[in-house]
């Protein structure tokens, strides 16, 4: 196979298997913590936002380094809400080479060791599988916490909790991925959704098998879906490095071994100019939910940026108006969903009237 960096790559086992036992001398939240590592996916082009991007900051920068919901870019609002849960040395960011003018200043007291500058945006599952295949070669046990940089949170504790939950069910079932649920609000046709099956687990947050995960239903399912009581997935994604890499391989094995191979080599530019994209939650996840489980977060206020509507129905609903929002629009309250009216500028009507929602598209 030639030179590799991880040479243990292992075939993907099925089903979610029993809980380790805690035999080690080492207090184990100590143990733990050493090995808890977050990766911070910041390399996606935001092509659906740039509308809004461009009016915000000038310029058709991608999301994640656009100061949309305050002072801070979304990526600064990751950061820190991971401050309090991960040590900074085992926190890894996986950039696009292509946004280096935005990402350069906003990771300035980052090392460089920590910085994964892909040569393109070959979707989550390549970034996935580069961030793991660089982690196993400083931490053979890692568990990993992939974290997306475009989404909100009203309650940063509460995200917090969540996450350290299922941190905890990762590190108790190895051979599983924990998968973080957001309680739907409503039948959302442009999420992933978690069908929970029983508990596993007697937790505060306990865990929940997975009984079937759909990758952007219809209107007609996410509205059965919503009945049902699934959950929206965060893509906040959570296990040992070993496990994702299993999973990788089992769907898109020659992915994996020619990343794998350039990294070795540090031949990257060129094997990217080879590889497909990989969407990790559709070619990958939903294809196992026997290795998924899942813990229902109820109260961190996610929700996903992913277009002009949403952004302007969140600022709205939490009461959230940042200098540009104020600059542009009145946000008010309608009689149904909310108004966005424009001002100052008449250039400004085409993003209004793209904002512009009632409470019944927002509710499916």
């Amino acid at each position: 196979m030639g030179k590799t960096v991880y040479p243990d790559l292992t075939e993907a086992s099925s089903g979610v298997r029993a809980p380790v036992e805690e035999t080690s001398a080492v207090t184990p939240s100590v143990r733990r913590s050493r090995h808890r590592w977050a990766v911070v996916l910041a390399g996606g082009d935001g092509t659906r936002l740039q509308s809004l991007t461009l009016k915000i900051a000038g310029d058709a920068r991608p999301k994640q380094f656009c100061s949309i919901l305050g002072a801070e870019s979304l990526l600064g609002q990751t950061r820190a809400r991971l401050e309090s849960l991960f040590h900074l040395d085992r926190q890894l960011f996986v950039v696009t080479r292509a946004h280096e003018t935005y990402y350069r200043d906003e990771l300035r007291n980052v090392d460089n060791s920590r910085i994964i500058p892909q040569p393109l945006n070959r979707g989550t599952g390549v970034a996935v599988a580069v961030a793991l295949l660089n982690i196993l070669q400083r931490d053979a046990d890692a568990v990993v916490v992939f974290v997306p940089c475009d989404h909100y949170y009203s309650d940063a504790e509460a995200f917090g909790r969540a996450v350290r939950s299922a941190m905890s069910g990762a590190e108790q079932y190895p051979d599983s991925i924990v998968l973080l649920g957001a309680e739907a609000r409503y039948a959302e046709v442009e999420y992933g959704w978690i069908e929970p099956g029983s508990a596993i687990s007697d937790a505060p947050m306990p865990l929940l098998r997975v009984n079937r995960f759909w990758e952007k239903p219809s209107l007609l399912q996410a509205r059965e879906l919503l009945c049902r009581g699934c959950l929206w997935n965060t893509f906040v994604t959570i296990g040992h490095a070993r496990t994702f890499l299993d999973l990788l391989c089992s769907q898109v094995p020659n992915v994996v071994l020619s990343i794998d191979k350039a990294l070795a080599e540090d031949e990257l530019e060129a094997a990217y100019q080879l590889i497909p994209s990989v969407d990790l939650s559709g070619q990958v996840l939903a294809l196992q939910p026997r290795r998924l489980l899942t813990v229902r977060d109820t109260t961190s206020g996610w929700a996903d940026l992913g277009s002009p509507t949403r952004v302007m129905d969140i600022l709205a609903r939490n009461n959230i108006q940042p200098a540009w929002s104020r600059d542009e629009f009145t946000l008010s309250p309608g009689t149904s969903g909310h108004r966005y009216q424009a001002r100052r500028d008449n250039t400004r009507q085409d993003l209004a009237a793209a904002a512009s929602t009632s409470e019944e598209d927002l509710q499916g």
